[in-house]
């Protein structure tokens, strides 16, 4: 892998919040109309149609200036400060004979700051340029003309090539997935760099592209892509792949988007569909900014003051030297001033044009006291920024040991606004919290299992311990002592729990080991997780797309049912029978996944078991699960309800467990719907999905509920502390509940005892019933 492939990819263009907007409009739903008019001919390149497309090649610039417009560009940025113009026109004025000292003692000091300010503009550019040919230069295998794979730089890709791609390799361009090392063509995607999220996305080939695994299997590979025009929007994507005579739809899903990363996935092979600005993260770029702080627009109104101060000062002396100059003449015709010899001399003395005289004073006041507007001032401020890119550079505070992260000043035309900042905006997960999960409790048939600590109950207990009533129900001293005495001898990462009856298989002796045992199961199957074996150790290990789901994978392998194989029909299972007490093995036949989204709110898995039973096994958050919940099914609705608020109270996150089981022939006629819901060509077709998933997410069994932790990262309460004594503001964004965030919130030092608490909630039927449909646009106007 080239060694370049490690590195983090920097852009310095912003991504614009257009990438939310849907760039597609109503009629526009056929592949083939306007908006939908890419072909791509894969792995084709001597195609003559392909060629004639001539689309843009996979260079790109982030720069801000070319070598032809640097000077012409750099001098308008320049002069867009008004001091500057006004040294400009003093600049111009002094090579006349009106100026009281020489052209060089003012054109010299705005050469300099200009010199210098340009100069520093194109230090900084450089740095993008820099960047930008890393990312051009980069290598990538790319399958030529004699069915080999070989390196070739970014910057030569065309649309169509058929690369490969390494694990911890950024993607080159806009990737339609083929296969990857799984056999069954998945692999985990971050996208940091697009959206800031830290999860990993999973992405999925078509079935009919993952044997196209190695050299000889792509030889004979034709196909075309018809797809949607380059866009800016990162959240969809509409088009088809005919291959072998066959057209098969294709959605975001199969979409390796430009500067992610191939993460938990030795390699994967796609085929190039946008290059260079057709790329989606391109398309969300825009032009470098030329952005000045406050304090140069405060300068800007100074330097107009300072200017009209000049004026008034030069025309009320220019005005007294006219009326002086006029009454110089006696009326005899003689000079009372006669030792400026007036007769010999130029205009400027001259009695008899005395207007003119004054016109030529107003200049030349105007360039002597032309100091009242200072142009070291300019060149003090230009030379004070760079050294505080040098200061913030070497920072020792701002250093960040585990990842060897120094900072690092991109550029210092706002170095003076980091002293203004007065509010954060921040969200909690992966910033206050370390986003790294630990299944901590659970309850289970009406039963709560799991005995340890939370941060946040910590927290809790030292707001007791200093508050007025000493009988609250948490005893700082008790809760340490109770960690401690629980806590596992040897850490596993992703599992923090503890409680001794239904640990090592004892749970087959509970009240309710049927559910206990359906709970765990559906933990086990209900994922997109995939099983990787240590080759030093021989430890199963799990590729999750989420925390979350890495957590609920060991929680169930730890407590008796071990996942150790998916393939893209069945999941593996060892499982421990609560009949027999034995570990026993059972695969699961894998017919849908209804895939988690922030609307829905909740993931279920389709399977087929051993005994020929089809089962929905679904997980999600209360808000909408118990609603989902059939008559029967809710024998513990009020416990795990109940349970679930406590959770929350100690800053867990907490879902619900469910399942079902479905009937035969009501699987087959949901299939039908589902499949084509899942093949339409249509804009709206995730619509069409979700509207068919949620018709079998009905008339649940509840089997109980999840609590993971999100530990807070290393110094966040004492950081929170120190920005509240400086009288900054912090904001902080989550999706948990109320009383999840008010708890966080004291344990993170946000929220403190002398506060007053204001909640304000929209909790009416109508908003509840708006945030069910997931009408977005409706729950903006209320």
């Amino acid at each position: 892998m080239p060694e370049g492939g490690r590195k983090r990819i920097h852009f310095s263009k912003l991504y614009s919040f257009s990438c939310f907007k849907s760039p597609f409009k109503e009629g526009h739903y056929q592949i083939g109309q306007k908006g939908y008019s890419r072909v791509v001919y894969c792995n084709d390149p001597d195609n003559i149609e392909a060629i004639q497309l001539n689309y843009d090649g996979n260079y790109v610039s982030t720069t801000k200036y070319t070598a032809f417009n640097f000077i012409p560009k750099s001098l308008f940025e320049q002069f867009r400060r008004v001091a500057n113009i006004y040294f400009l026109v003093v600049a111009c004025v002094s090579f006349s004979p009106l100026a009281p000292y020489t052209a060089l003692s003012i054109a010299a000091p705005l050469v300099a700051v200009i010199g210098a300010t340009m100069a520093k503009e194109a230090v900084e550019d450089w740095r993008r340029r820099r960047q930008d040919i890393e990312a051009n230069n980069r290598k990538v295998q790319v399958y030529g003309k004699n069915n080999t794979f070989v390196e070739t730089r970014w910057k030569k890709l065309r649309v169509g090539d058929v690369i490969k791609v390494y694990k911890d390799e950024y993607f080159p361009s806009d990737l339609l997935l083929l296969s990857s090392s799984y056999g069954d063509g998945v692999c985990y995607v971050e996208t940091m760099n697009l959206d800031g999220e830290t999860n990993l996305k999973l992405k999925h080939a078509l079935e009919a592209t993952t044997r196209l695994n190695d050299e000889e299997s792509l030889q004979k590979f034709r196909a075309m892509v018809k797809c949607e025009d380059p866009n800016e929007n990162l959240y969809s994507f509409i088009g088809t792949l005919k291959y072998e005579g066959v057209e098969y739809p294709l959605s975001l899903q199969e979409i390796l988007l430009r500067d992610s990363k191939l993460r938990n996935t030795e390699y994967i092979y796609g085929v190039v569909i946008f290059t260079g600005h057709d790329t989606k993260v391109m398309q969300n770029s825009i032009d470098p900014p030329s952005k000045r702080s406050k304090i140069e627009r405060k300068m800007d109104k100074i330097i107009y003051i300072l200017f009209s101060t000049l004026i008034l000062i030069s025309f009320i002396g220019s005005l007294f030297f006219g009326v002086e100059t006029k009454r110089d003449i006696t009326s005899d015709g003689n000079y009372r001033r006669w030792y400026l010899h007036p007769d010999e001399s130029t205009v400027y003395f001259d009695s008899r044009r005395a207007g003119l005289a004054s016109i030529l004073h107003f200049l030349t006041a105007l360039m002597l006291y032309g100091y009242l507007i200072p142009i070291s001032l300019y060149v003090s401020i230009e030379l004070v920024k760079v050294l505080q890119c040098i200061f913030i550079n070497q920072d020792q505070e701002m250093y960040f040991e585990e990842s060897d992260r120094p900072a690092h000043a991109r550029t210092s035309n706002l170095n003076e606004e980091l002293g203004q900042v007065d509010t954060i905006l921040s969200d909690k997960t992966g910033t206050l919290t370390c986003n790294s999960m630990e299944f901590v409790k659970c309850s289970v048939g009406g039963i709560q299992y799991g005995r340890g600590i939370t941060e946040v109950e910590k927290a809790l207990a030292r707001r007791a311990k200093g508050g007025e009533s000493e009988g609250d129900a948490y005893s700082l001293d008790i809760l340490s002592k109770s960690s401690e005495a629980v806590e596992p001898q040897k850490p596993i990462k992703g599992f923090n729990f503890k409680d001794e009856r239904i640990m090592n298989g004892l749970w087959i002796n509970e009240q309710h080991p049927d559910i206990i045992e359906k709970f765990f199961r559906v933990l086990a199957i209900c994922h997109t997780a995939i099983p990787d074996v240590d080759k030093k150790s021989g430890e199963i290990l799990y590729e999750a797309e989420s925390p979350d789901e890495a957590a609920f994978v060991i929680a169930a392998k730890e407590l008796g049912f071990e996942f150790f194989a998916r393939t893209q029909t069945s999941i593996s299972l060892h499982e421990l029978n609560h009949e027999r007490g034995k570990r026993v093995d059972r695969v699961y036949r894998l017919l849908h996944i209804l895939e988690f989204s922030s609307s829905r709110k909740r993931m279920s898995v389709i399977v087929r078991n051993e005994e020929n039973k089809i089962l929905l096994l679904c997980k999600g958050a209360d808000s909408v699960m118990f609603e989902r919940l059939s008559e029967y099914g809710r024998e513990f609705e009020a416990e795990t309800n109940n349970h679930i608020k406590k959770y929350s109270e100690a800053g867990l996150r907490t879902l619900v467990i469910t399942y079902r089981e479905l009937g035969e022939e009501e699987y087959n006629q949901w299939d039908k719907e589902f499949s084509k819901a899942k093949t339409s060509l249509a804009a709206d077709r995730d619509t069409l999905v979700d509207a068919a998933a949620d018709k079998m997410e009905r008339d649940l069994i509840l089997l109980g509920a999840t609590a993971v932790e999100d530990r807070l990262q290393k110094g966040v309460p004492e950081c929170i502390e120190n920005l509240a004594k400086a009288g900054i503001k912090l904001w902080v964004l989550t999706g948990d509940k109320m009383e999840t965030a008010v708890n966080i919130g004291y344990a993170c030092s946000l929220l403190r005892q002398d506060m007053t608490q204001i909640v304000i909630t929209l909790d009416s039927s109508e908003i509840l019933s708006l945030e069910k449909q997931g009408n977005k646009e409706a729950l903006i106007k209320h």
